[in-house]
């Protein structure tokens, strides 16, 4: 709390203050109070919306004693503004009575933002109480120092510091004279792990999983993918089984968010995918519209000349319906779903009244490989797998290019893109592998790793702008 005063009375004789006469009209503020109020994360990492323990919307609630609630204003976010964008009624900001609520904003380390709060009723230097949690950390206050108060030599700051660096110093030395083992790092936890989901993301997760059993002993992670729509439901079906014996060792990636029908799933956003239309090279084209996206998968086009392209039957090679890259496609290209399978082996017709030959394969690999192959093919990938492949160009969509910088920075409106989700059943424990994986992968060092692959990092300034 950096302030609390009156604003409606004249604090030095007790008169009410005719030079300011601020609400002297209006009714029940003559006791009007300003309390500003500073929150902070002055922990060591990142705080997500979903690492709010509240069962309510909102994430935290400030009750301000015998005093009712006017007005509020949010004050200097830190550096960008979009923090901002969290303080809507949709996401749980409001007040009533003498109850502050204040939605789950998420806040890198040293990230703040200020509530300018209108009050009245009641005193100056009444209890201000803070209600709610923080997963594997705590709401606590923190005295903000005052003009009149005298520095001390060293800061708290700087006192802890101190402190912390000589237990560090007496810990290794008592390490080293031992001859013990070095322990594992901070955070690290034993056991098993199964992944799966996305194939789009599993090579991210393929390389994050391998580092953290490098840096955490006693680790096993195994990387299973099946697609998103599987994986999900395969977590919830797990959950279920597992439901009294807790949250199972199971994370599910989705690109996308899950279906409606799973609501013990509890969601973590990790990272902003692209995903790309891709074409064999033997058509010369670059760039289509919306619009021609839309008839190519309608079967309306059956042959690349009627869009200016080369002689060619058209072949759409596709996702199976279990796939988040074919989800994401249907939803921010097409608008719609995907004319019937016509073909197995994405070569020959199975059906010969279809419009045009379309096939469904089981991963991402499968689909540049036989895009690649077959003249006149035409498919979707994640855009990094698809920059690297041979054989076939990424397509550009209404002349805009997928970009992972341009998105990043907002200067693309690049449509094919989609949150990437990594989901468990319920809460698991704070020490469990899972939580710990979690954190290394969306904060840790598997934020490099996400950005090598071509993807934004939900826990970045920009990153959490695209993936509130």
């Amino acid at each position: 709390m950096q302030m609390d005063n009156p604003i409606g009375d004249d604090v030095r004789s007790g008169r009410a203050n005719r030079r300011l006469g601020l609400f002297d009209e209006a009714p029940d503020m003559a006791d009007a109070t300003l309390v500003l109020l500073r929150v902070e994360n002055d922990g060591s990492q990142g705080i997500d919306r979903d690492d709010y323990t509240s069962p309510e919307p909102h994430g935290l609630t400030a009750v301000f004693t015998d005093r009712t609630i006017r007005g509020v204003s949010v004050t200097q976010p830190t550096d960008t503004d979009h923090l901002m964008d969290h303080f809507t009624p949709e996401r749980g900001f409001g007040y009533a009575g003498n109850a502050l609520r204040i939605p789950r904003v998420p806040l890198n380390k040293g990230d703040h933002f200020k509530l300018l709060v209108l009050l009245s009723g009641g005193d100056v230097g009444r209890e201000i109480r803070l209600i709610g949690g923080i997963r594997e950390g705590e709401v606590h206050p923190n005295r903000s120092a005052t003009p009149d108060d005298k520095p001390p030599l060293f800061s708290r700051a700087s006192r802890l510091i101190t402190i912390m660096l000589t237990v560090c110093v007496v810990t290794l030395a008592t390490i080293v004279v031992a001859r013990e083992d070095t322990p594992p790092p901070i955070g690290c936890a034993t056991g098993t792990l199964r992944i799966t989901g996305s194939t789009a993301f599993a090579p991210v997760v393929r390389e994050v999983a391998g580092k953290y059993e490098g840096d955490c002993a006693g680790s096993t992670i195994t990387v299973d993918p099946h697609g998103s729509t599987a994986g999900v439901r395969d977590l919830d079906a797990t959950g279920a089984q597992w439901h009294k014996a807790g949250s199972p060792p199971l994370i599910a990636l989705s690109d996308g968010p899950k279906p409606n029908d799973m609501p013990e799933l509890r969601e973590n956003r990790i990272a902003v995918s692209v995903f790309a239309l891709v074409v064999n090279d033997g058509v010369r084209l670059r760039n289509l519209s919306t619009a021609d996206v839309r008839l190519l998968y309608a079967g309306r086009i059956t042959n690349w000349r009627q869009l200016g392209g080369p002689d060619l039957p058209v072949h759409l090679v596709s996702r199976d319906a279990n796939s988040g890259t074919r989800q994401v496609f249907q939803r921010r290209v097409l608008g719609r779903g995907e004319i019937a399978n016509s073909s197995v082996d994405c070569v020959h017709k199975d059906d010969a009244t279809a419009p045009v030959t379309r096939c469904e394969l089981d991963s991402t690999d499968q689909v540049l490989s036989e895009v690649a192959e077959l003249p006149g093919a035409v498919g979707y990938s994640e855009l990094n797998l698809a920059t690297r492949a041979k054989g076939l160009h990424i397509l550009d969509l209404d002349a805009d290019a997928p970009s992972v910088d341009a998105i990043e920075h907002g200067r693309s409106a690049y449509p094919y893109r989609e949150i990437e989700y990594a989901y468990t059943y319920g809460q698991p424990p704070a020490d469990s592998l899972v939580s710990s994986f979690l954190t290394y992968l969306s904060r840790g060092n598997g934020q490099d790793v996400i950005r090598t692959h071509g993807h934004v990092p939900c826990w970045t300034p920009e990153g959490m702008k695209l993936c509130a």
